[in-house]
């Protein structure tokens, strides 16, 4: 193992982007040597449940085996559109879920984990439908319904999630700087690593350090943590 860890996230893969499913394969085959990559939501652009039969679950699923077979831990933690990935999806893929927020360790740091829409407190429409999606009850009448159901049902909370999306100023759909400070002091950090708003940037507060993970799609992104070195990179996705 090369020691380095690598987080991504805001994948949002779906069958009508191959180009980053392909993205996804190429750059966890040519790291197989890591110590772990962490996977920190949005794999998917949406999960309708563990039991989706569809070409892109069974081939994402794959792809995961394949990379953590050979040695590496993989983690995956829910985004705002994935909430749904369960314990079967993690056994079929060699993951580990994780809780969101989640503290690990890097060379002897704390570093702190998240998706990063919790932070985005001044998004309440948002937040009542997180509440929503994560409450134990409404999963399980969602995963009670057919594939077609739900399928149906993704389809109209991407519509309604892109109008929203269009409706809003930018910076409502950005973190709350005092719920960062609040969230580190929390876990005791002063590193948080997080994706969720699609601007991948660090930045520098009184509170500590805060990476930020962009989506892929024309280009890709990733944090490679040492023991010594925290870096955020981007690369070029081949359409």
């Amino acid at each position: 193992m090369s020691g380095a860890t690598y987080f991504i996230s805001d994948l949002h893969l779906d069958a009508e982007r191959p180009h980053v499913t392909r993205a996804l394969e190429g750059f966890l085959t040519a790291r197989r040597d890591a110590e772990a990559v962490y996977i920190l939501g949005d794999l998917f652009e949406f999960w309708i449940g563990d039991d989706d039969d569809s070409a892109i679950a069974t081939d994402v699923a794959q792809i995961l085996a394949d990379f953590s077979s050979a040695g590496p831990s993989l983690f995956l933690m829910h985004g705002n559109r994935d909430f749904l990935l369960g314990e079967r999806f993690a056994e079929e893929t060699g993951a580990v879920l994780l809780d969101d927020p989640t503290v690990t360790e890097i060379g002897g740091v704390r570093v702190l984990l998240m998706h990063g829409d919790s932070l985005c407190t001044r998004d309440e429409e948002y937040q009542a439908f997180r509440a929503l999606a994560r409450s134990p009850d409404w999963q399980a009448s969602v995963l009670a319904q057919s594939l077609d159901q739900r399928r149906a049902m993704a389809s109209q909370l991407r519509a309604a999630s892109k109008d929203a999306g269009s409706r809003k100023a930018p910076d409502i759909m950005d973190v709350t700087e005092s719920e960062v400070d609040k969230a580190l002091a929390e876990s005791a950090t002063n590193v948080l690593i997080h994706g969720h708003t699609h601007r991948p940037n660090r930045h520098a507060t009184e509170a500590g350090t805060r990476w930020v993970l962009g989506d892929w799609d024309q280009s890709g992104w990733y944090i490679k943590a040492e023991p010594d070195n925290i870096e955020l990179i981007e690369f070029d996705i081949i359409q």
